[in-house]
């Protein structure tokens, strides 16, 4: 349903790029390795639940949740497509 000089289905292409790199950015921080014993923010102990249920934690929950509630105030749309307009 694109308009003008775009071709059909161009509007789909453009946010189905930005959700695929928005799936990257997020499996590109996931943690990997073995799980640390301490925050390395706090150095409080990382409870053994935790460090089992998320291979390769280096946070405890406190510096971890402060840490994502920082990364999304910092998110944009840098395509500036159509996109965004769809929200």
């Amino acid at each position: 349903m694109a308009g003008g000089w775009s071709r059909d289905g161009a509007v789909q292409d453009q946010i189905d790029a930005s959700v695929q790199d928005a799936v990257k950015k997020a499996r590109d921080l996931l943690p990997s390795g073995e799980s640390l014993l301490n925050c390395e923010e706090c150095d409080k102990e990382i409870p053994q639940g935790r460090r089992e249920a998320v291979r390769g934690v280096r946070l405890c929950v406190n510096c971890q949740t402060a840490h994502d509630e920082s990364a999304s105030l910092n998110s944009f749309n840098r395509r500036g497509s159509k996109d965004s307009q769809l929200r």
